[in-house]
């Protein structure tokens, strides 16, 4: 670990930490599978108190950075791990819950991120993913589907998409918009006396989508997506960080 040193005069004590280790992964000098030295010396090393030491690996757990485990050996210590979708999504609904992200803004970036990932998908989706792709449409189609069968649905269908695109961060960041944005989906639909024909015109929107990917239609493919999104937004009635 290299050593650390505040970036300014008010700065917390774990903050310290969470920089020494933010900036040795940025400069490969932690990868994953490494560990964080121990927490006595750690602290001695930055400088700070042990308690500082644990807040921040709390902290650094919470984001899925590492996985902290008491005992020796393999198995124990704080140890780098590969990153998720997961605590990105937590993080996105939380602020887009308070506002932080009004909902125009996540609207808008779900756009530019699913216009792109639909672009690679219709060049670079396999035999095997457009199936995938097929496979979340047919059972789109089931009669009587519930809100929460459709809503799972629909963010596969989404995700299958980014994952098709084969560009991993497009697809964790898509992954986490469309999470984050579940309660308020669910809650629209809930609030729907027209399912049916919701259904109806949320599942054409995905088949020309698909189509167009099928078809290789790169710039097709990005237009479809946009006007799907920002149809079925409007379909919702979003109330909540819209005015």
């Amino acid at each position: 670990m290299t050593d650390s040193t505040p970036s300014g005069p008010r700065a917390r004590a774990y903050e310290i930490v969470l920089s020494a280790v933010e900036r040795d992964i940025a400069t490969g000098r932690l990868r994953v599978g490494d560990r964080l030295p121990g927490e006595r010396d750690f602290a001695a090393q930055l400088g700070v108190s042990r308690p500082s030491v644990r807040e921040a690996v709390r902290a650094l757990e919470a984001m899925g950075v590492v996985r902290a485990a008491v005992g020796q050996g393999t198995d124990g210590g704080t140890i780098v791990i590969p990153g998720s979708s997961t605590a990105l999504t937590r993080l996105l609904r939380l602020h887009i819950g308070l506002s932080t992200f009004p909902m125009p803004d996540a609207i808008d970036a779900r756009v530019m991120l699913e216009r792109w990932s639909c672009r690679l998908a219709a060049q670079e989706a396999t035999p095997e993913e457009l199936d995938l792709l097929r496979e979340t449409l047919a059972s789109m189609r089931r009669p009587d589907i519930s809100h929460a069968e459709f809503n799972d649905l629909d963010t596969r269908f989404h995700v299958q998409i980014a994952d098709a695109g084969h560009n991993r961060l497009v697809a964790d960041m898509t992954t986490a918009i469309r999470d984050a944005m579940h309660w308020w989906i669910m809650q629209s639909f809930a609030q729907r006396d027209d399912w049916d024909d919701l259904v109806i015109e949320l599942r054409a929107g995905h088949e020309a989508v698909f189509e167009s990917i099928e078809a290789h239609r790169p710039a097709e493919a990005a237009e479809r997506v946009e006007a799907h999104i920002r149809s079925s937004y409007a379909l919702l009635h979003w109330t909540r960080g819209t005015d």
